[in-house]
């Protein structure tokens, strides 16, 4: 039997200016979905995904971080370049998000159709937008158990992900992260902020609550069709209730564990279908074993051509 293939997706945080251009120019797949759903974005919001991420005049800010072209943007590029592996045979049998991923994760399984996604997205965007105050979130490379020591982390901020040993985020409020980072700083502990405007994953979004679960109740949602794995509690999803996807943007993210419940029942094959391959590298500092097949396709350094190249030979190599 072949070993099963994961399909993972990122969320906030891993976006950047440019990304997937190289596949939009080359791959007719993948710029055919990126135009539909660009279409279906403007249609409701007037805003022009591709013309901000690809267009010149994305100069005049230096950071990709404004929420209303950010969370359409991750979906997608994530979803058009599913549908670019599918159309040359590569499709998967697991998926797993993280965060905002967990929402393109549901959407390839069939939990929801594209416009149902996109408006989920577009609505959970204007409405933190509206409702909640500025946040930083901040990736520390050490342990997590510095969150559980040091004062000023667990009063300062919320634990708002735990990716693997030695790599954690916390998410708050603007002032208390800054004094968080300096902190880190004087330790000696490598710590960076995300290109993110809000503390998700914190009390901080709390605001947007009441209003976004009243869009999600209006959603009618399916079972996925192929094996979710939860990023919340690392168990495989056969039934979504209606306020899932406002738990994925409060509550903690535990990529890890997810990966070890997949890892726990197959040997499988990681594709990493998020824009910065971010998802690959924590896969691979949670899983030790010497065969393990992991692949990023998108980089900043434009390699998508190559990667997917890359993987399909693999894949036929071990289906020889």
């Amino acid at each position: 039997m072949s070993k099963p293939i994961v399909f993972m997706f990122s969320g906030q945080g891993s976006q950047y200016w440019d990304m997937g251009k190289t596949l939009y120019k080359n791959n007719a797949v993948f710029r055919k979905w990126m135009l539909e759903m660009n279409d279906l974005v403007q249609n409701k919001t007037g805003n022009s995904v591709l013309a901000h991420i690809y267009g010149a005049e994305r100069g005049r800010n230096r950071f990709f971080d404004q929420l209303d072209y950010t969370h359409p943007a991750i979906f997608m590029v994530e979803y058009a370049l599913v549908q670019s592996l599918k159309s040359i045979g590569i499709i998967p049998d697991i998926v797993a998000g993280s965060s905002l991923g967990e929402i393109t994760a549901a959407t390839v399984a069939g939990v929801m159709d594209i416009e149902t996604a996109l408006e989920s997205i577009t609505e959970q965007a204007r409405i933190v937008q509206s409702t909640c105050h500025a946040g930083k979130m901040l990736a520390v490379l050490y342990d997590v158990d510095l969150y559980k020591e040091a004062e000023i982390l667990n009063q300062g901020s919320t634990l708002a992900s735990v990716n693997f040993d030695g790599h954690f985020v916390i998410s708050g409020a603007s002032m208390e992260m800054e004094e968080i980072k300096s902190f880190l700083d004087s330790k000696g502990i490598i710590s960076q902020f995300l290109p993110i405007l809000y503390g998700f994953h914190s009390p901080m979004i709390d605001p947007a609550e009441e209003t976004f679960k009243r869009v999600l109740r209006s959603q009618a949602l399916r079972s996925p069709r192929i094996r979710m794995v939860s990023s919340l509690n690392g168990q495989t999803l056969t039934h979504l209730q209606d306020d899932y996807f406002w738990r994925v943007v409060r509550e903690q993210m535990q990529f890890s564990k997810g990966i070890q419940q997949i890892e726990n029942s197959h040997r499988s094959i990681y594709v990493d279908v998020s824009p910065s391959g971010t998802l690959a590298n924590f896969v691979k500092r949670n899983i030790t074993r010497d065969d393990l097949a992991c692949f990023s396709l998108l980089t900043p350094f434009h390699q998508e051509l190559k990667n997917l190249d890359d993987l399909q030979r693999f894949l036929q190599g071990t289906r020889v």
